[in-house]
């Protein structure tokens, strides 16, 4: 298994010494003919898991994801974090280590998740305005909206309100 920014290779283990390994998992002594070795520990094929679908990651594919504590297959590393890399709002890439907010599939810096209008920072608990790929806060969000027309947006889609978790 392969964890991005950490090591790749395990240390060299002769055949003696895999009764003692511990896994990270589950603490258990790894006795098992295959182990698996990742943000440098040992773990057993059945501990290693997807943090969220708690796949079997020996079991569908040679790498894994980790970011922010968790360890990740590859579809929920893409669905949590994006597979550009890249802000949606400035272009740039964001490093593995930082945090991100995401709408409708985007992703953004944190400093870069604001409202188009006033430039004001959104943050969890806020209530925002997805439309046509800009953001908007609950104040400034367009006057079409606010009197429940849609004048010159009514060829673009228009998602419902949301919040920031």
């Amino acid at each position: 298994m392969v964890n991005p920014g950490g090591s790749a290779q395990p240390p060299p283990v002769s055949a003696g010494s895999l009764s003692w390994k511990r896994c990270a998992g589950c603490g258990g002594k790894i006795a098992d003919r295959f182990l698996l070795y990742a943000m440098d520990s040992y773990w057993h094929s059945r501990c290693l898991k997807c943090s969220c679908c708690q796949a079997q990651l020996g079991d569908i594919g040679t790498s894994c994801y980790t970011k922010s504590g968790m360890i990740l297959c590859r579809n929920d590393y893409i669905r949590l974090f994006g597979n550009s890399g890249a802000c949606s709002a400035c272009g740039q890439s964001i490093p593995a280590s930082e945090l991100v907010m995401r709408a409708q599939g985007n992703v953004y810096h944190l400093k870069c998740f604001t409202c188009s209008t006033c430039r004001n920072r959104l943050v969890p608990g806020d209530r925002f305005h997805y439309i046509n790929g800009s953001l908007f806060c609950e104040h400034d969000r367009p006057t079409a909206l606010i009197n429940g027309h849609l004048n010159s947006l009514q060829s673009n889609p228009l998602l419902p309100d949301q919040k920031v978790c």
